[in-house]
């Protein structure tokens, strides 16, 4: 057991050096859900946190995750008030480009562009392209 954390550790280390600065990025991204945080947007930009952050009251949140692998999911509110997932798939483009195309049964079934503003562990800002 021991054996195996300090080989994962090692491996994380090895990951962590060798990463290039557009991969911290999609590290940052990826394996989160984001939700948005509507109370805080500015002109243009959409604002997202982390699910597990403290969010003021609300009727629902819409979020997204960006899972490895290409998989993104994007929460819309379900008729019945809880979240409902829309799959499709996303890829990184360029330092701060993501583009999403979600699947034909996704409602609605579009393609679009983010451009990531700013990131960090608890802050997502984003500019939506068309």
């Amino acid at each position: 057991m021991r054996n195996t954390f300090v080989f994962c550790l090692l491996c994380l280390l090895f990951m962590a050096v060798t990463c290039k600065p557009d991969d911290k990025v999609v590290a940052q991204l990826a394996g989160k859900v984001w939700l948005h945080s509507f109370e805080e947007d500015e002109e243009g930009l959409w604002v997202y946190r982390p699910n597990t952050y403290d969010f003021p009251p609300s009727r629902g949140r819409t979020g997204f995750s960006a899972e490895a692998g290409g998989v993104f999911k994007r929460y819309e509110i379900a008729p019945a008030d809880g979240l409902q997932e829309e799959t499709g798939e996303w890829t990184h483009l360029k330092k701060n480009l993501v583009e999403v195309r979600m699947t034909e049964g996704s409602n609605p079934p579009i393609a679009y562009r983010i451009e990531i503003v700013s990131i960090s562990d608890s802050l997502l800002k984003v500019k939506r392209l068309e």
